[in-house]
């Protein structure tokens, strides 16, 4: 299997453990682990929030940020388009757009693994490069 990479949309204040029960859920759901992971994604917007911080130290993987418009080009690859979060970010989907923007980073064509998943105040999707 590629490695696979996360990407998390949540409102303000969603603690760590709400983002670690959806990614959990995630991987079980596709029979993978932890180990598969490459890196944590999100938008710009969320530089501050400590549960996606404490999340990413947690597991030991990077945190990598992504602005509105670093996420634009891979709207045509999301699954669901959310007219709120686009009032709110300037994005269609964070969790979608930033799993796509960093599994995107190796050079290839990512794809989306995992399509947008909530739980409570957080999204994830799950992509890969391979």
């Amino acid at each position: 299997m590629a490695p696979l990479y996360v990407g998390f949309g949540c409102r303000r204040g969603c603690p760590a453990v709400v983002l670690e029960t959806l990614l959990h859920r995630a991987l079980a759901d596709i029979g993978l682990t932890l180990a598969t992971l490459r890196g944590i994604a999100s938008i710009d917007l969320k530089a501050q929030e400590p549960g996606l911080r404490q999340l990413a130290e947690q597991l030991g993987l990077p945190l990598t940020l992504y602005s509105a418009q670093q996420l634009q080009p891979f709207l045509p690859l999301l699954s669901h388009r959310s007219e709120m979060a686009f009032n709110t970010t300037g994005c269609w989907g964070v969790a979608e757009s930033a799993a796509l923007a960093l599994a995107s980073e190796g050079q290839r064509s990512p794809i989306l693994t995992v399509t947008r998943q909530v739980l409570g105040g957080a999204t994830l999707a799950l992509a890969s490069n391979g």
